[in-house]
């Protein structure tokens, strides 16, 4: 009897956390198709909102914002870990304990202190608020995803191909470019798409770092939340959900444990 109340414990605890995340993000999904113009009045099912969606130009131009700026800072912060990561794994001291906490530090601060931090130091060194100062900004915390990705997969990586290749007379960048990158471009593009999503999901940050004539998807929905939730905004929330859940699919696949090969 009491096996059973333990193997029943976790399954409705499970079930639990499913229910408290799941619904409310269906519910939104579910009234993105609703005709009525009031989001807590089931008026039907309806395609109108999206079709008003796609209409909206400010949308389209605060989506091209965002992708411009998860593009640049994925791509930054996937140079930056890589370099990071794979500088480490070759380096054996006393400090890389405290550089590695340091590296994902960014990602355990709450943002808004991190937003406050970028505040006050880009306005010491009088960089302009904009689309520089968000690429800057959303690198930092876009780092620690990729060095943490490819220092876990160098970790798990066969070292006899490196000695192998400097065997054969390769020099360190050949040995790097010819057998750890391939090697590494698995857990680099999967950084890179948890990079890419967080920075298409960030509010916070932006808020902070942005200017008026450069708006950012998430501020976007957020000002639009201010004045009430249509079932347009749900529709795009709809969106946007379904577009961070495929980039974290993608990230898994990619990212998922393979056989070494050179």
């Amino acid at each position: 009897m009491k096996q059973k109340r333990r193997g029943l414990f976790p399954g409705l605890y499970l079930a639990v956390i499913l229910i408290l995340t799941y619904i409310p993000l269906l519910l939104v999904i579910l009234y993105s198709f609703n005709a009525s113009r009031i989001s807590s009045v089931w008026g039907g099912f309806s395609l109108s909102w999206y079709q008003e969606l796609f209409r909206d130009r400010s949308i389209f131009e605060a989506l091209r914002n965002s992708i411009i700026l998860a593009a640049a800072s994925s791509t930054c912060a996937a140079a930056i870990g890589t370099l990071g990561a794979a500088g480490m794994a070759r380096t054996i001291c006393r400090f890389n304990g405290p550089v590695e906490y340091l590296s994902t530090l960014p990602i355990m601060i709450p943002e808004i202190i991190l937003g406050m931090v970028f505040l006050v130091f880009f306005s010491l060194i009088g960089l302009p608020f904009g689309m520089t100062s968000l690429i800057i900004g959303h690198t930092v915390f876009c780092i620690p995803y990729v060095f943490t990705m490819v220092k876990a997969r160098l970790a798990g990586m066969d070292k006899s191909y490196v000695e192998a290749a400097r065997d054969l007379g390769a020099g360190d960048m050949r040995a790097f470019w010819d057998i750890t990158f391939p090697l590494l471009r698995p857990a680099i593009v999967s950084g890179m798409l948890i990079s890419f999503a967080m920075s298409m999901d960030d509010v916070i940050i932006s808020m902070f770092l942005t200017n008026v004539n450069t708006n950012t998807l998430p501020i976007k929905i957020y000002t639009q939340l201010k004045t009430g939730v249509t079932p347009k905004t749900n529709a795009l929330c709809a969106l946007m959900f379904g577009f961070t859940l495929l980039l974290g699919l993608l990230s898994m696949w990619i990212g998922r444990p393979r056989k070494d090969r050179v």
